[in-house]
């Protein structure tokens, strides 16, 4: 097969030639799932830490629902997203669906688990180990919520990039509540299902090495992150 009939040297081609089409569809999706992780944080954060500090009658269910919740299917997700937004739903005068704000909420539904589940983890074995020093400052509970958060900060890096990496290999809930409109919100993983279905395996094989070379770098940060905070803890 010659070099220019080959769909791999084609989709390099398309990298390295910074495409429009594949750089539109790269810039929405990392919007989409930046904006998602960060409402996420904003909600998640808070949430596992108190989880963590307080104790209240059925805490140990709240805390099973959440886990749980880690392994939501996302098309379940994008379902339950629909259903709120579509014309009979109870936000379907917002007009919201098949758009990226709707991939927006799917995410954050599906990445706010992760983040909020493994915050209270990390929060929590902090609290056993300076709960007697927090108590002799006189800290309640609220307000030991940031302290253990910033002490947590490189333990809670590495959560923030793996609610970034489910975000942005997510494919069923965008798919169901974006519609998957060409130049609207058609993100990374729809358009390489789309495209690999109509046979353009150039741009399906574009997306699919950005893909995959986003998630090699989230995990290579959070290696980094990891043995960043060994080192600082030893």
């Amino acid at each position: 097969m010659p070099v220019s009939d080959n769909p791999f040297y084609t989709a390099l081609a398309l990298i390295l030639g910074m495409d429009q089409r594949l750089f539109d569809i790269v810039t929405l999706s990392l919007q989409i799932s930046l904006i998602a992780v960060l409402v996420a944080c904003l909600l998640a954060l808070p949430l596992g830490a108190a989880l963590a500090l307080w104790r209240f009658p059925g805490r140990n269910i709240v805390i099973v629902m959440l886990n749980a919740l880690m392994g939501l299917p996302p098309v379940v997700a994008g379902l339950c997203v629909y259903l709120l937004l579509s014309r009979a739903g109870p936000l379907g005068q917002w007009g919201l669906l098949f758009s990226p704000s709707a991939m927006v909420i799917a995410q954050v539904i599906l990445v706010l688990p992760i983040i909020a589940a493994l915050t209270r983890q990390q929060v929590e074995s902090l609290h056993n180990e300076y709960d007697e020093q927090l108590r002799s400052l006189g800290l309640s509970p609220l307000r030991m919520i940031p302290t253990l958060l910033w002490d947590a900060r490189f333990g809670l890096l590495t959560v923030i990039l793996a609610g970034f990496g489910r975000a942005s290999a997510e494919v069923g809930a965008v798919m169901i509540v974006g519609g998957n409109i060409d130049g609207v919100t058609r993100v990374m993983t729809t358009s390489i299902v789309l495209e690999t279905s109509k046979g353009n395996l150039p741009l399906a094989l574009g997306l699919g090495i950005v893909l995959l070379s986003l998630v090699t770098l989230i995990n290579a940060l959070a290696h980094v992150v990891s043995e960043t905070a060994k080192r600082r803890l030893g």
